[in-house]
């Protein structure tokens, strides 16, 4: 959904309160205004029993408290700015929040998890954050919170005469290689791709390390893929890009695409390449796509998970590489073939506050990544367990020369359970995916660069 579909003018004011517990009485006061089957005192109760168990400090002054609530609205959202700063238990040394974005959201809305995490995404930027906070009005901070929701910023990519040569082969190729789609490298342009910049006939789908949320009458691309890639060599994502199309079911396993992209940020196109998918992933796949998701896993889960193995592999903790095992899926299965390494840091919490998909568990996963040991994910995105041990048999694969205990584990547990396993190399930064024994890199090494 949009996320500027949910903002309303009246729902945007500066705080008064320098205390959290103010803020969010305030915020509550203008959400009731409109809607007074909402209860104050026990929706301030919940946002606060929220807070003390998981912090909604996001970083950058931000803050997101949230809570569902017994509501006919879908969504209701609610912000605040401060000049003066707010304390937050959350932030880190005298940092303040000096923007909350308070979400209620209705028992019925399935998405949940989903909008807010894209959310999270879009404040987390620090030009769009720092552009709300020095708005120099209310009226002025509501149309670019409107602006940066609705995913309007983007810069033109630039329409040079090799750019339009470029794409327009592109479209030639695509029809006479019988490609079903066009994936167009959206990062190649420094701010990404504007709507209307690139007009075909043609299916189209564009890959973008950078969070958008696309205009719902935007009917340029078919799909947006979010890949984020630590390479500036041309068509870096290519692999994590097809697979995730392939796991959403944009593309089919028998399918061709014409990619086309250049050096990030080069604002220049002058790659085009044209990937058979079954040649592509034929070590991989045994017939077809549903071969590749487990059937209990959902798509935006496996591609939650890459995208925090991703991170992990870019920025690593404290500057130092983190090597990482994620398995996801067939949960009663993998549980029977591990033993905990050390206490179960994610007992006793609800499923929704330890569920992949939640924005808040991205700092969490991140901080547990250091403990030996493999996260043991659900198909639906719930972590069940960190610090496990793998004990599956690891005679049945065969892997390629030079990698450690993790690689083998991770092939071990992809061969005896249903399931994805994800790997972070420790000494090369690489992520590569497993399945049924098989390994397929998803990002280049670092040290060789492949």
């Amino acid at each position: 959904m949009r996320l500027d579909k949910i903002i309303a003018r009246s729902r945007v004011v500066d705080l008064r309160s320098l205390t959290l517990a103010g803020a969010l009485a305030e915020l509550l006061d203008v959400a009731i205004a409109k809607f007074p089957d909402l209860r104050r005192d026990s929706l301030l109760k919940g946002l606060l029993a929220r807070e003390s168990t998981m912090t909604t400090y996001l970083g950058l002054g931000v803050a997101l408290p949230h809570v569902r609530v017994k509501t006919s609205r879908r969504y209701v959202l609610a912000i605040g700015r401060s000049v003066t700063g707010i304390r937050h238990e959350g932030a880190q040394g005298d940092e303040r929040v000096h923007l909350i974005v308070m979400l209620l959201a209705g028992e019925k809305a399935r998405d949940y998890l989903q909008v807010l995490a894209s959310i999270a995404r879009q404040v987390r930027e620090q030009e769009l954050v720092d552009s709300l906070v020095q708005a120099p009005d209310l009226d002025t901070l509501y149309e670019r919170m409107v602006g940066g929701f609705g995913g309007i910023r983007p810069v033109q990519a630039q329409q040079n005469r090799v750019n339009r040569l470029m794409f327009r082969e592109a479209e030639i190729l695509a029809r006479g290689a019988g490609c079903s789609a066009i994936l167009v490298f959206g990062d190649t342009f420094i701010g990404g791709i504007q709507p209307g910049a690139l007009p075909s006939k043609l299916k189209m789908i564009l890959v973008t390390r950078n969070p958008i949320e696309p205009s719902e009458d935007d009917r340029e691309f078919a799909e947006t893929i979010q890949v984020r890639s630590f390479s500036n060599q041309r068509l870096a994502q290519l692999r994590s890009a097809i697979l995730v199309a392939l796991t959403r079911g944009v593309i089919a396993f028998t399918d061709r695409v014409c990619c086309v992209g250049g050096i990030m940020g080069s604002n220049q196109f002058d790659t085009l390449v044209v990937v058979d998918i079954e040649r592509e992933f034929q070590s991989f796949l045994t017939g077809s796509a549903s071969d590749l998701l487990p059937g209990d896993v959902k798509p935006e889960v496996l591609e939650r998970v890459i995208a925090i193995a991703t991170e992990l592999a870019v920025e690593g903790r404290e500057g130092r590489p983190v090597g990482s095992l994620f398995v996801v899926g067939d949960t009663d299965k993998v549980l029977g073939l591990t033993k905990p390494l050390v206490l179960n840091p994610f007992f006793g919490y609800k499923e929704e506050d330890r569920n992949i998909l939640n924005p808040f568990m991205d700092e969490t996963v991140k901080e547990f990544s250091s403990i030996d040991g493999a996260f043991i994910i659900r198909g639906d995105g719930v972590v069940e367990s960190a610090g496990a041990l793998i004990q599956a048999a690891t005679y049945n694969f065969a892997l390629p020369s030079g990698l450690g205990s993790r690689h083998a584990a991770a092939a071990a547990i992809s061969v005896a359970a249903e399931c994805i396993a994800l790997v972070v190399s420790s000494s090369t930064g690489q992520v590569a995916l497993f399945r049924r024994g098989v390994m397929m890199p998803l990002t280049e090494n670092k040290r060789s660069g492949t």
